[in-house]
């Protein structure tokens, strides 16, 4: 398997060289929302350790994160009146990863209503600040 990178787009805003509308932070681990969300509330978390994905990380760290995960899920139900939640965790190209930092994406869920592409296109960011401030007061 490859090495970690430590340029890719996670890590250089872990290094605070990228902004980001910050959601949840622990010493282990950073929540934010997606830039290019494929539905309203769309975010992600990720371990502030260098791991490459699932394959290269430590039990520990998987742990840590996917718990920020399920209540990042459980906040995104509530702040969003959602259906339902998925959870992504994708491991090399061939698994559809593109950021070779560990991650999990937290989708909100509407019966019926399908996601999004993850095409490029960024959302607005005034459209990202309310969502993060919406996932934020669901988690207070």
């Amino acid at each position: 398997m490859p090495s970690y990178d430590d340029t890719n787009v996670f890590a250089r805003i872990l290094r605070g060289e990228i902004p980001c509308h910050k959601v949840y932070e622990d010493a282990d681990t950073l929540a934010f929302m997606d830039v290019m969300p494929m539905a309203q509330g769309h975010c992600l978390v990720i371990p502030k350790s260098a791991s490459r994905n699932l394959l290269d990380a430590d039990p520990a760290v998987v742990a840590k994160v996917a718990t920020v995960a399920q209540r990042l899920a459980i906040a995104a139900k509530a702040a969003f009146a959602c259906d339902g939640v998925t959870v992504f965790q994708f491991n090399e190209a061939a698994a559809g990863q593109t950021v070779y930092h560990l991650h999990f994406h937290v989708v909100p869920r509407i019966e019926g209503v399908a996601l999004k592409q993850h095409t490029g296109q960024m959302e607005k960011p005034d459209i990202l600040s309310a969502n993060a401030e919406r996932l934020r007061a669901a988690l207070a």
